[in-house]
């Protein structure tokens, strides 16, 4: 490391002998959906490993042995904690022992679409006041460009040490998919950014020890960017596709078949599927980028519109399934039955879920809805708790119409189009299987025509 001091060299190198021994003790800060695989994986590399969360409840599953994360087995928690080599707990005491701290916090919006960065900032200035020469700390939330410059930095150095001197700091973004097997953790390239060379450096070597590939560039907030690009680019072609979805309907053109189609491009396509978007990321860090643009009196007009694109989603099928059922039924309330409630497939993830909107618009027009989700055995919407209910027989034969919101794999679907009178298919999870039920897909051109039958226009 060329040009260090003898007093920045010695610190470095310290934390650096220590990661490359395991003597290192790692902190991670928030232990959810990010922070406990984090945990783990150290642990499991031989490290030490303090986890600090607020939650009560989730420090008290930690230190029982129990994982609250479907990714991460409890099994290998209650080994972990018999170990010895991961503890948890709900303050902020052990700080000192720390070596390398992970901030893991969440960064939701407000409901005025702003970002939150209120969990950063907390963990940042707790961290301050208990911060030791030689630490390094590491930003994983997901954040505005700026974020480790503006809030996590400036809240380190009110402890009177300097960052890039006494202690250092980086961002590496998380990269977490909730249900994905492969790639495994430590599969997936970890991007490092850090506004020093010797914040990069160990950053870069603590990371290496639980990832195959760390990818290092050249500041912060390029990491914090490039860490937007890949969920605003997710964002922006669902939105695409989901436009589609609502033209093809328009024209009798199934867009399914459309995408599959144009998916045989060996070349410069990539197909997504429409739907409801939802999930920590997609739905937040759009406006987390848009934000911050109006600083440089530039508006991100194009990420803007297709954030609104797919929020309207919910409310479009829950347009379509009333005007299907309109006309249906005299003297009586619609029963509807929603399969799958989790923003995505095979997990038990309700952040952001938008079928937890589309149930709340369901109720707020009077209709009578139940829900079915193996993962999910009770959800709040606005003020009201629902059970799910079994799939049976019984249950899909008192619908009037069952929506799939989330295509989970182990869902009887032969038995809902044997049993059910209309499948609304936002998932396309039927394709190809046929039954009783008049099933209508999302996009694929049938739903305007339907509509026109029931109401005679």
């Amino acid at each position: 490391m060329i040009g260090l001091n003898s007093r920045q060299n010695l610190k470095v190198t310290r934390v650096a002998d220590a990661i490359r021994t395991r003597q290192a003790t790692i902190g991670v800060i928030g232990l959810g959906y990010v922070g406990l695989p984090l945990a783990v994986e150290y642990a499991r590399g031989g490290y030490q490993v303090l986890g600090i969360d607020v939650d009560v409840d989730k420090v008290s599953a930690i230190k029982t042995g129990k994982s609250y994360i479907q990714d991460v087995p409890s099994e290998l928690v209650s080994s972990l904690v018999q170990q010895g080599l991961l503890r948890a707990m709900d303050d902020f005491a052990t700080v000192g022992e720390m070596d390398v701290v992970f901030i893991c916090v969440p960064t939701p919006c407000t409901r005025s679409k702003q970002p939150d960065t209120a969990y950063i900032s907390q963990a940042a200035h707790e961290l301050s006041s208990r911060l030791r020469s030689g630490q390094l700390v590491v930003l994983r939330s997901t954040s505005y460009p700026g974020t480790t410059r503006e809030i996590v930095r400036p809240a380190l150095e009110a402890s009177g040490l300097r960052v890039g001197e006494d202690v250092f700091l980086a961002f590496a973004p998380e990269r977490v998919d909730p249900g994905r097997k492969s790639p495994s953790f430590r599969e997936v390239p970890v991007l490092v950014g850090a506004d020093d060379s010797e914040s990069r450096e160990l950053a870069a070597l603590a990371l290496s020890a639980v990832t195959d590939q760390v990818v290092p560039v050249s500041s912060t907030t390029v990491a914090e960017m490039a860490k937007l690009l890949e969920n605003v680019f997710r964002n922006v072609n669902i939105a695409l596709v989901n436009q589609l979805a609502l033209l093809c309907d328009r024209m009798g053109i199934d867009v399914w078949e459309v995408i599959r189609a144009a998916a045989t491009k060996p070349y410069g396509f990539m197909p997504f599927s429409p739907g409801m978007v939802g999930g920590h990321c997609i739905p937040v860090d759009p406006y987390y980028l848009a934000w911050k643009a109006k600083e440089y009196d530039f508006h991100m007009d194009f990420i803007e519109i297709a954030a609104r694109i797919n929020e309207d989603m919910p409310y479009y099928i829950a347009e379509r399934v009333l005007l299907l059922l309109n006309g249906r039924f005299q003297g009586r309330v619609p029963r509807i039955l929603v399969l799958g409630v989790t923003f995505k497939r095979d997990v038990a993830d309700l952040r952001y879920s938008p079928a937890t909107k589309l149930i709340e618009l369901l109720l707020q027009r009077g209709v009578w809805v139940e829900y079915h989700d193996p993962f999910v055995d009770t959800l709040v919407v606005g003020t009201q708790r629902l059970t799910s209910t079994p799939l049976s027989v019984e249950s899909v034969r008192s619908a009037d119409c069952i929506i799939i919101a989330t295509d989970h794999t182990h869902v009887d679907y032969q038995l809902v189009l044997d049993n059910g009178t209309l499948v609304f298919d936002v998932r396309n999870a039927t394709h190809g299987m046929a039954g009783r039920a008049e099933v209508i897909r999302l996009g694929d051109g049938r739903s305007w025509r339907a509509i026109s039958n029931v109401t005679g226009a």
